[in-house]
């Protein structure tokens, strides 16, 4: 199986997980979905919030590759990811990758944990080996809590899902497409690579 095909089944299998959560607290499938479908006042400030946290990330993110070696590192680490996916395969990350997350953590695990310890969880599942292992666990933890606080004032899961796919879209195609350690090129790249 692919790369891109195990990150697209784990992350069905998080929602898959949060569906059984649910199930087991007592929620219906077909009962959930209803409440999404309108909109109400807390759907739309939900929304509103998501897209400014969403814009503020994805902005923090390139200020702090621009100005913190702790961030470059971390761009670094997380690049392979992202190289070897093509545009679709990008944004069915950034969907599939929110949803599932989404659902699992602010949807089925906050209600149960809290939203300090739903964070703290989300930050430990997005731990990774090599130096910045506990940078990215820490911004992810950061985030979780952000988007958990946006979930639990108001009662709505839009705005994370909006936030968390938006944050994931746009920074994947930038850790593609950014290299924080560009080649020096001769005359602005008018004669190509140096060698």
């Amino acid at each position: 199986m692919s790369r891109w095909g195990r990150y697209a089944a784990a992350y069905v299998g998080l929602a898959l997980l949060a569906l059984v959560i649910g199930a087991w607290r007592g929620e219906s499938l077909f009962t959930l979905p209803v409440a999404w479908l309108t909109i109400a006042p807390s759907h739309t400030w939900s929304a509103g919030a998501g897209l400014g946290v969403g814009l503020l990330v994805v902005v923090l993110t390139r200020v702090c590759v621009v100005r913190f070696e702790w961030a470059r590192q971390l761009h670094r680490d997380l690049r392979p990811v992202a190289r070897g996916l093509s545009p679709v395969g990008l944004l069915a990350l950034a969907v599939l990758s929110s949803l599932g997350e989404e659902l699992l953590f602010r949807g089925a695990l906050q209600p149960l944990a809290g939203v300090w310890l739903q964070a703290l969880i989300f930050g430990l599942v997005h731990y990774v080996p090599g130096p910045s292992r506990w940078v990215w666990a820490g911004w992810a933890a950061a985030i979780g809590l952000i988007l958990g606080l946006v979930y639990a004032a108001t009662g709505s899961l839009l705005g994370p899902l909006l936030a968390h796919g938006l944050i994931n879209a746009v920074n994947l195609r930038f850790l593609k497409h950014h290299d924080p350690d560009p080649r020096p090129r001769n005359l602005g790249g008018l004669l190509g690579q140096r060698s």
